[in-house]
């Protein structure tokens, strides 16, 4: 093993697997044994070996052969010989494998059968299949043309799965709701694996839209999940902080190690549940006002509120007066300011002389 040309590894594993999949049968704890891949001096590094040349994570012994089993060679056989398909770094595409994530997140979704929900970014339709075993109806938003066809196959099997090739951030998302749930699905219910780079534009977007939609299940990087949940005061707290949390009570449903991942990425994820808040946390006058104070005081969130505010286009002046009758030092940073500190600042400039 420790000499073995990755071609050589690749072949044999696929060999292995074939075998496998032709006698119904799965792996073992014995067959990774007598590969040397466990219970023997070198076997973590022989694994992190094997994990390199396919592309995977490896974990301990027992991850690695949930990995075997589950997803993790049959689906790198399946998109690469198959369908001939490259992961596009472009895309941000890092395939869930471990099936307890899974279920864990349709069962943190609490996805049942009245339940329309929404996938953003099927991949291969691992997470879709497993929602669509409890809900009445999945309708996943793929934006790689080149999954549709293998979503058609992988999920050939379902009658309640609809899907889209498009672009979420570009979708009129009230409308495919409309016209999806109808009467008959009482609950709307957003789930998926959401690509890094651009996780934030896709939850503004789905929040910003006021959707009808009772809650938002996805997996995210885990340094943006701690920026969501973070409180007034901390480094990571900021305007997503603000934002999420104005219109959503938020919860972890799981933490996720980067190893479950095809292929794995730098860093390990978290699966947050945002629930809608049926009312604002808090009274405002105007909301475009509060939202515009949030992003001054964090577009330049190292100066004081004195200096920050002036970015929403208001006078030192104003925003002085605005901040006492608040109760709130002008000397203080935006990250110190709780929401209702930001909702008291911003019906105090709907209010106030703000010349």
């Amino acid at each position: 093993m420790e000499n073995a040309s990755p071609e050589a590894i690749r072949e044999a594993l696929a060999r292995a697997r074939c075998t496998k999949q032709d006698e119904s049968e799965v792996f073992t704890m014995e067959d990774l044994e007598a590969a040397g891949l466990c219970g023997t001096e070198g076997s973590r590094l022989r694994r992190e070996k094997v994990a390199a040349v396919l592309g995977i994570g490896y974990g301990n012994s027992r991850r690695m052969l949930a990995r075997l089993n589950g997803f993790g060679i049959s689906v790198i056989r399946a998109i690469r010989n198959k369908y001939g398909f490259q992961f596009s770094r472009s895309l941000g595409q890092n395939f869930l494998t471990d099936k307890g994530v899974i279920d864990g997140i349709v069962d943190g979704a609490e996805i049942g059968s009245e339940d329309l929900v929404i996938e953003i970014g099927p991949g291969i339709g691992v997470l879709t299949s497993a929602a669509a075993e409890k809900a009445g109806r999945v309708v996943a938003i793929e934006i790689d043309r080149r999954l549709i066809r293998i979503l058609a196959d992988t999920l050939a099997g379902y009658d309640n799965i609809r899907i889209i090739n498009e672009n979420v951030v570009k979708m009129d998302l009230s409308s495919l709701i409309s016209e999806e749930a109808g009467v008959k699905y009482k609950h709307v219910k957003i789930i998926g694996n959401l690509p890094y780079y651009i996780t934030t534009t896709i939850l503004m977007k789905l929040l910003e839209s006021h959707l009808p939609v009772e809650s938002i299940t996805v997996m995210m990087q885990k340094e943006v999940a701690e920026r969501i949940k973070e409180p007034p005061g901390s480094r990571a707290y900021g305007a997503l902080s603000v934002a999420v949390q104005y219109y959503c009570e938020v919860s972890v449903v799981e933490e996720v190690p980067r190893e479950v991942f095809l292929p794995a990425p730098k860093v390990d994820s978290t699966v947050l549940r945002l629930d809608m808040r049926p009312e604002p946390p808090v009274s405002l006058l105007d909301e475009a006002m509060f939202f515009r104070c949030v992003r001054a005081g964090f577009g330049q969130r190292r100066k004081t509120l004195l200096n920050s505010l002036t970015g929403a286009g208001f006078s030192k002046d104003a925003i002085r007066e605005c901040l006492e009758k608040a109760g709130i030092d002008p000397r203080q940073r935006a990250e110190t300011l709780s929401l209702q500190d930001f909702a008291a600042v911003a019906n105090g400039f709907v209010t106030g002389d703000n010349g």
